[in-house]
């Protein structure tokens, strides 16, 4: 009953942490002022933060239209298929050509 108890105090103390965090970053909060979201959470220990995320955190804008996705640039060049491609082919071209380099050195050996 002990561990329920810390479990239950612990889940309380992070919805508390979260809820002032967000409160306070938020561009803009609904129904209430920030300055009285931010005392109803410290002031009520568990509803407060319940009801903040349930009436007063921000709804995000719907967007209108289509939703076009951004398309993801690789964020190094080993994630890039096209830079990899480059390189490979540009591997291949002087692994050939070393090898036709080698070749006539031979031919011209014997």
């Amino acid at each position: 009953m002990v561990r329920l108890f810390i479990f239950l105090a612990a889940a309380q103390l992070v919805l508390f942490v979260l809820a002032l965090i967000s409160s306070l970053s938020a561009d803009r909060v609904r129904n209430l002022p920030r300055a009285l979201w931010v005392l109803f959470i410290l002031a009520i220990p568990l509803l407060g933060p319940i009801a903040y995320y349930l009436w007063g955190r921000p709804v995000p804008a719907p967007r209108e239209g289509p939703v076009h996705r951004a398309v993801r640039r690789p964020s190094s060049p080993d994630d890039d298929p096209e830079f990899l491609r480059s390189v490979d082919s540009e591997q291949s071209r002087r692994d050939r050509e070393l090898l036709a380099q080698w070749e006539k050195e031979l031919r011209d050996d014997d």
